[in-house]
């Protein structure tokens, strides 16, 4: 007697996959949905017993209004975006051109596993020699001190990624293209470059995430309000006796926004990118 065609063992194991896909991605989901129902709660509504998951007494848009109204969001919205941009363009240019030396030229693989060795202390460590050096250059409480503390520790993994995907491109490639008459930076630019196109966007991706989200070095370098980022702005949020949570999460809600934006602009690139740089090198 033939099975049916979804008891096929195929059929199952996908359907298996499926079901833990699903149940993963609502587990992530989760706290992202719970975000925007308490952004669009009212007031009364924030401190209910029991506490409800969804809005029951109405929708409630304003504290997105509020949040633009209150305080500098709209200025901190802006210094995240020119630091985030400045150090992804920085980190992305510098790692290419790394990549392509490692992929590309007989440099020592040692050389290579020495650049991470700066990924296997915790951030923290960092700060102190960071805030002696900024403090003596005369660059604390500057966005310079942001996007140079962002690019050196966005580098050493931006390196590696590139490195990997650079590698898996045939060098016969580039040889051709110089045959035809390109000279060796020609043949980079119109040939290696666009192929490496999802490795780069996968590296434009984490370095914008990692300067976007990153707090603790915004909160100890930047003291002057005007020059704060978006993760220290939404402390404006928490105050001595209370917290405004509707406010927080919808600043929270914007502060997200443009990252997915960026995520699915990009999506096509990311995974193949991600995973070249992983397996080659």
């Amino acid at each position: 007697m033939k099975r049916p065609k979804f008891l096929r063992p195929s059929n199952i194991r996908g359907t298996i996959f499926l079901v833990i896909a699903l149940v993963i991605g609502i587990i992530f989901a989760l706290p992202f949905i719970y975000m925007i129902s308490t952004s669009l709660k009212g007031q009364s509504e924030l401190f209910t017993r029991p506490a409800t998951f969804f809005p029951t007494k109405g929708y409630y848009f304003q504290a997105y209004l509020d949040v633009w109204s209150k305080g500098k969001f709209d200025q901190y919205f802006m210094n995240s975006v020119v630091v985030s941009s400045a150090s992804t363009l920085v980190s992305v240019v510098i790692a290419i051109l790394a990549g392509l030396g490692f992929a590309r030229y007989k440099l020592p693989n040692k050389l290579l596993l020495s650049i991470l060795v700066s990924q296997l202390f915790p951030l923290v460590l960092l700060v102190p020699p960071f805030f002696v050096v900024f403090r003596q250059m005369g660059l604390y409480d500057t966005h310079a001190a942001l996007i140079i503390s962002y690019v050196s520790f966005a580098l050493p993994y931006s390196v590696w990624m590139l490195t990997g995907y650079f590698r898996s491109i045939p060098i016969d490639l580039e040889e051709a293209a110089q045959v035809d008459g390109a000279t060796r930076l020609g043949a980079y630019l119109r040939i290696t470059l666009p192929l490496a196109t999802p490795g780069i966007a996968a590296t434009i991706v984490y370095c914008f995430i990692l300067a976007w989200n990153e707090f603790l070095f915004a909160f100890t370098f930047i003291s002057n309000p005007s020059l704060r980022t978006l993760p220290v702005g939404l402390q404006m949020f928490i105050g001595q006796y209370g917290v405004e949570w509707n406010l927080l999460m919808a600043g929270a809600v914007v502060t997200t926004i443009p990252v997915v934006v960026l995520f699915v602009i990009l999506q096509r690139y990311l995974v193949a990118g991600l995973t070249a740089g992983a397996v080659k090198g």
